[in-house]
């Protein structure tokens, strides 16, 4: 019944049967219920060599930067990122792919009675049953060994220690930088976040890390000695030599932990890409243990993306996504749009969800704004677009927020086509774009309405990197 069997159908009933339970915005610190459906479904959590990845911002461009790069170097490779965009599938993916719809359903039945065993033997202990990510966990490092991978790159869905991921050992324990979020869950300090992500770094792997905050630096280097590992840093051990701008990317030069390299062609946007180039080069080379393939290095570099993060998916005007969900994002997001784009007009679309820091999200995005318009993703954790609204205004002061015609508009479609319209009237004489950002939500849900409603931009194709006076002003500044 292969051929007659509505696989996105399946696919779709997998993804409702996963969020009629507890969600990931309540997980549970534990790892022994994972680990009990793994080693009953065959420990499928072991067998094949893992890259573990943790810290605050851009562990999903740096999950998918070093995937490409393993898989370049000739290795079967499965990537666990979260969240996803539009559709679950987009989470878990072997060879550089999304996992099918028949195989997100295929492994899903497979794994069904032990995952429902599991359950219920929690039950009887009182406990609460398997949350959506522990059971997605599972599906995932089941497809990994339905595939027959050779390296998993896992990004880790909250903290470390405790997230559902960490019951695989890392081969190569991978930080990026570490900043305050998730307060409530994983500490109210840097040292107390950093002390929770260190729970990924295990005995016999490798800790690679960005460079942090003293107070996580230090927790990371007390961790790695207690278990007698090796450490690498990121100014100290590996660097990012050059980072030119170029149309359409990069180019990134990297003095890695095994040689150093020559300069990149890199098909992501904002120079703080540099610096995760830089970490994933970084962990291959200890995942390989040797200098990275100069072939291997270009192809795999040229194939990395990372969607949602300053991507260009509208044009005519253009409209910019970026998943910012925290001050230190919303720093390096406004950062990038200056760099990137330097539009005379942008309208700004926000949309928040609970317990994320609006007083330190906004400053840094207003200021690169002529417009705001505040909104809602269809997300029940999202901040109703009212309260934030009002929450914006607080933070900016009635002068500023009048200034830049403060809106609130409570449906996102809505708000997508508003700050289109406006773009394009401001654009006349002008440069001017959108820029929707504030939740993961809300950006998936202007993809699917831009593909949608046929004004989602080409995927960037293959047209070559250009550094020089075709991607310069006249004064010689991206």
């Amino acid at each position: 019944m292969r051929d007659e069997t509505d696989w996105a159908a399946e696919a779709e009933r997998v993804y409702d049967e996963l969020l009629a339970r507890t969600g990931e915005a309540q997980p549970e610190p534990r790892l022994d219920a994972t680990r009990r459906a793994c080693e009953l479904l065959g420990d499928v959590h072991e067998g094949w060599a893992m890259v573990h990845i943790t810290g605050t911002n851009g562990k999903s461009s740096t999950a998918r930067i070093t995937e490409a790069l393993v898989r370049a170097h000739g290795l079967r490779t499965g990537l666990l990122t979260s969240p996803h965009l539009v559709r679950v599938n987009e989470r878990i993916c072997i060879n550089g792919e999304p996992v099918s719809d028949e195989q997100l359903a295929t492994v899903w039945r497979d794994i069904e009675p032990i995952i429902g065993l599991v359950d219920a033997e929690l039950d009887r202990a009182d406990k609460p049953a398997l949350t959506f990510f522990e059971a997605l966990t599972v599906l995932a490092y089941a497809c990994f060994t339905d595939a027959t991978i050779d390296v998993g790159i896992v990004e880790v869905g909250m903290g470390g220690e405790w997230d559902s991921t960490n019951v695989a050992d890392a081969d190569v324990a991978v930080f990026a930088p570490i900043s305050l979020d998730h307060r409530g869950r994983l500490g109210d300090t840097i040292a107390e976040i950093a002390r929770t992500k260190a729970g990924i770094i295990k005995p016999g792997s490798t800790v690679v890390s960005a460079a942090q905050p003293e107070d996580a630096a230090a927790e990371l280097r007390r961790a790695a000695e207690m278990l007698q590992v090796p450490v690498k840093f990121a100014t100290e051990d590996f660097a990012v030599v050059s980072d030119k701008p170029a149309v359409g990317g990069r180019y990134v030069a990297v003095r890695g932990t095994r040689a150093e390299y020559a300069p990149q062609a890199v098909r992501l946007l904002g120079s703080y890409q540099a610096d995760n180039v830089a970490l994933a080069m970084a962990a291959v080379e200890q995942l390989l243990d040797r200098e990275l393939n100069e072939d291997a290095l270009a192809e795999g570099l040229l194939e990395a993306r990372s969607p949602g993060r300053l991507e260009l998916i509208g044009t005519e005007p253009s409209v910019v996504v970026d998943a910012c969900h925290n001050p230190h994002a919303a720093a390096h997001l406004a950062e990038a749009m200056r760099e990137v784009f330097s539009f005379d007009e942008l309208v700004l679309v926000l949309g928040v969800l609970v317990d994320k820091d609006v007083a330190g999200i906004v400053p840094p995005l207003a200021d690169v704004a002529t417009r705001i318009i505040v909104t809602q993703s269809d997300s029940p954790r999202a901040i109703d677009a009212w309260q934030l609204g009002e929450q914006v205004r607080e933070v900016l002061g009635d002068e500023v927020a009048d200034r830049k015609q403060l809106t609130v508009i409570e449906r996102d479609v809505d708000a997508f086509d508003t700050a289109r319209q406006l773009a394009a009237e401001l654009g006349v004489g002008a440069s001017s774009g959108v820029l929707i950002t504030g939740s993961i939500t809300l950006i998936g849900d202007a993809v699917a309405i831009a593909q949608r409603e046929g004004w989602r931009a080409a995927a960037a194709g293959e047209a070559p990197l250009v550094v020089g006076p075709t991607a310069t002003d006249e004064e010689g500044e991206a």
